[in-house]
């Protein structure tokens, strides 16, 4: 389950609440990842977050509202529908989706599953339009990539044998699926792996909701 927690200093806000149903037995949690398991995410997290920073950054310049990751940051996209594909097709073990960061979100799942992480740095999504972004602020893309974000995408665990299965499922290309990683055994620890070999602790952070008043999401 998720929550949602709002302010407004003045003017008015509109907040909306769903409330569905899943099948019985077809509900996919954040516990459920296990050691050896791979993790995937979809589309290209961090793109939100760099979109906000472009409009905070040329809040005068009414053409940066025209710019791919202001207009992701401004109308963002859902993955409900995969999530539901997914969640029938039987192949996830753990499924989130990333509303908080991708280490906000992911450290979820280690969280509920008492599990950790591995992510292969060479198999990270990173777009051309995050990476040109992250030039234009001065600022490395990968910020963005573990920072916080709305960019409402889906971080899955999956048996190895559920690989293809999984694949399967977004064969037609619409969403762009990556295989980033592994769980592990070292519960609620998150490392990021380097093709040369080297390792480098990530601290599974992401979005606060109880930050102090006035502190930006990024």
């Amino acid at each position: 389950m998720g929550g949602n927690l709002t302010k407004s200093g003045n003017g008015v806000f509109i907040d909306i609440t769903l409330i569905g149903e899943v099948e019985q037995g077809k509900a996919v949690r954040r516990s459920g990842a296990k050691p050896g398991d791979a993790i995937f995410v979809t589309g290209f997290p961090g793109q939100a977050a760099a979109g906000l920073q472009l409009v905070l950054l040329e809040k005068d310049d009414s053409k940066i509202m025209m710019h791919p990751l202001v207009k992701i940051y401004n109308t963002p996209s859902h993955r409900a529908r995969l999530g539901e594909a997914i969640a029938r097709a039987g192949c996830a073990t753990a499924m989130i989706d990333i509303s908080d960061g991708l280490l906000g979100d992911l450290g979820h799942i280690c969280e509920e599953s008492r599990v950790g992480a591995e992510l292969f740095e060479e198999r990270l999504p990173v777009s051309e339009d995050l990476r040109g972004a992250a030039r234009m602020l001065n600022r490395d893309p990968y910020d963005f990539l573990f920072g916080d974000s709305d960019d409402y995408e889906l971080v899955i665990t999956c048996r190895a044998q559920d690989v293809e299965l999984l694949r399967s499922v977004t064969a037609d290309g619409a969403v762009p699926l990556a295989e980033v990683g592994r769980i592990t055994d070292a519960a609620y620890e998150i490392s990021l792996l380097f093709p040369e070999g080297s390792r480098r602790p990530l601290k599974p952070s992401g979005w606060d909701h109880f930050r102090l008043a006035g502190d930006s999401k990024i």
